[in-house]
């Protein structure tokens, strides 16, 4: 079935906030997500909806079919293969590839989406620790807590972010943060819940802004 670019945009915003919600996504949350007028999306709502790619309930909200789900997961392996490729055959760094894959995902070839994964070795994860869907559109999850959520005296391995803006991550490579770095906890703030951190032999403060950004697993 065929889909524009601005409904695979939808279909993958809508993805991405009912995983964080957990509820029916409501118009003004997709409007937010993709910087569009509430009428506006009210109107691709309706387009999407006649093609099975979504339930709408005026004032109640949005979820996927199982048609739209299988749709948005495609277009984010896609979007997560590109970010491998990029930073993996092309030198990019990790805040550089997100915009270039937001245009490389709409590529419809299914032929050059398989070749492509299996050219890079079949990854299950992209550069920024997210999950990259199989083939079949299965999802490998990882155990993993926000940084701020770690214990005093544990250590931890980052293995993903939550903000992927080039601002963010431009932070943390300037303190040699990466995927796989380990963190010990050595201790926290009561006052305002910044953390004291060992990174590569290093102590550095956190705030707990950013410590909410970064997922960890237990080592």
């Amino acid at each position: 079935m065929f889909t524009t670019l601005t409904e695979e945009n939808y279909l993958k915003a809508i993805y991405h906030i009912s995983q964080s919600s957990g509820t029916d996504v409501s118009t003004n949350a997709i409007a937010k997500q993709i910087d569009a007028k509430a009428s506006s999306v009210t109107d691709m709502l309706k387009k999407l909806a006649d093609k099975n790619l979504i339930t709408y309930i005026k004032y109640k909200g949005v979820n996927l079919t199982e048609k739209g789900r299988q749709a948005a997961v495609y277009i984010i392996r896609k979007h997560r293969l590109w970010e491998v490729f990029l930073v993996d055959k092309l030198n990019f760094s990790w805040d550089e590839v997100h915009d270039v894959a937001e245009q490389l995902e709409h590529i419809k070839s299914q032929k050059l989406i398989s070749e492509l994964d299996a050219f890079l070795d079949f990854p299950t994860h992209d550069p920024h620790g997210d999950p990259i869907p199989d083939e079949n559109g299965q999802i490998q999850r990882t155990n993993k807590i926000m940084l701020s959520q770690a214990q005093i005296g544990n250590s931890y391995t980052c293995v993903g972010v939550i903000d992927s803006s080039s601002e963010f991550l431009k932070y943390l490579d300037k303190h040699q943060i990466g995927i796989g770095t380990q963190i010990q906890v050595e201790a926290i703030e009561e006052f305002d819940h910044s953390m004291s951190l060992k990174i590569n032999t290093k102590i550095m403060v956190m705030s707990k802004a950013i410590t909410n950004n970064i997922y960890v697993k237990s080592i």
